[in-house]
């Protein structure tokens, strides 16, 4: 039986692998299970459903900078949200994606960058 990552193992491995390659990204931590005092206190703050996981806030090509939503490889859902979000960020010149696992989003932010700098 092989054992699928969870979406927060993916996510980590994307970051690890970015910061290494020296990409500057950070991450929208708007998803997980908070107690109500704190869920409250964050969406006053601006927190807001279906916010991408991660932006790189470097342009490329005709793109403001880049947005993913990280999912599992198998088994991961988008929400209605999230494709609202990604559908208005395309609309708003970003280049916005989902991403099955970390090879995929390792795949999209290289080509992604390709025309501005080299990735491994």
């Amino acid at each position: 039986m092989k054992i699928i990552p969870t979406e927060d193992q993916e996510q980590a491995k994307l970051c690890t692998w970015m910061t290494r390659s020296g990409i500057r990204f950070f991450a929208i931590p708007n998803g997980g299970s908070r107690n109500l005092a704190e869920a409250v206190k964050l969406k006053r703050c601006g927190v807001q459903r279906g916010v991408p996981d991660l932006a790189i806030p470097i342009p490329s090509g005709s793109y403001h900078g880049l947005y993913i939503e990280l999912k599992r490889v198998s088994g991961g859902k988008v929400s209605e949200y999230q494709v609202d979000w990604l559908k208005f960020l395309r609309e708003q010149g970003y280049y916005a994606e989902i991403a099955y696992g970390f090879e995929e989003a390792k795949k999209i932010v290289a080509d992604y960058l390709a025309p501005v700098r080299k990735v491994v």
